[in-house]
């Protein structure tokens, strides 16, 4: 049978922007850390900012207004539609099972971190990504995360082509919110279309290559393969997402800024 491609397309977009709430997320976690020492002040090791983290961020914002009403649009996507379908996941897929499932994911996407250290001259890191996915994949096909337990694989920076645009000099660009995709600099969205080609997730999507293995499979279980990569990572990003919009101000600029922050945090890696 062939694909419903329309309907895998719209669950991709929807996959695509639980990547982005995931950053987005990830970035209101964030907590300060010492600045840099410069060789002048290596001698005391006392001398950082402690609010280096909270200084204001200038980010170019040509569309602010456009922004906001599509962010409001989003905030009521991510509320009103995508809360209850996770509570009804919930229900059925445990979490300790779904941690499992959104670890198998976060595995096959190997791919992605690869290329973008290979793409930034960062051959270490990729040896152990390479490693990292032959320990999870060998022993438990990627649902449990075993190379955490070893030393020399365990806590490696996350890259992807958009910190990859980023570390050979490439500016943000303006910052733009996106209908369900969420916001994100310009860079950023173009490190994202990169992402998508190169996961393995995103290979039925592409005309790429040998694709025999995903043509053969019917479309309801492509269908069931996205829809549970998709709602794997939503649970616990919604419910941050909400703790976060609940404690801002200005959910918009709190969620903006911090943003920028983390990006910038994780190219600099």
């Amino acid at each position: 049978m062939k694909t419903s491609a329309p309907l895998l397309f719209s669950l991709l977009l929807l996959g695509a922007s639980t990547c982005v709430l995931r950053a987005q997320t990830a970035a209101t976690s964030l907590t300060p850390s010492p600045a840099p020492l410069s060789a002048s002040s290596a001698g005391n090791a006392t001398e950082y900012d402690d609010f280096a983290d909270y200084a204001p961020t200038r980010i170019s914002d040509p569309l602010e207004g456009f922004n906001r009403r599509i962010f409001s649009f989003n905030d009521v996507v991510y509320t009103r539609v995508l809360s209850p379908a996770v509570k009804g996941y919930e229900f059925v897929v445990r979490p300790p099972l779904n941690r499992a499932i959104a670890n198998f994911y976060d595995n096959i996407r190997y791919p992605v971190r690869l290329v973008a250290n290979l793409t930034q001259l960062k051959f270490a890191r990729a040896g152990q990504e390479t490693g990292k996915f032959f320990v999870n994949t060998t022993l438990f096909l990627g649902f449990f995360p075993t190379s955490e337990r070893i030393p020399a694989l365990a806590d490696v920076p996350r890259e992807d082509l958009g910190q990859t645009i980023g570390h050979w000099g490439v500016p943000h660009g303006p910052y733009l919110v996106l209908p369900i995709l969420g916001g994100a600099s310009l860079r950023d969205f173009g490190g994202r279309v990169g992402d998508t080609v190169v996961a393995p997730t995103g290979w039925d999507f592409i005309n790429l290559g040998n694709r025999e293995w995903l043509d053969s499979l019917d479309w309801e279980y492509q269908t069931a393969i996205t829809v549970t990569d998709v709602m794997s990572g939503l649970p616990p990003t919604l419910q941050f997402y909400r703790d976060m919009k609940s404690a801002a101000v200005d959910p918009y600029l709190s969620v903006r800024d911090a943003t920028r922050r983390y990006r910038d945090r994780e190219t600099a890696r």
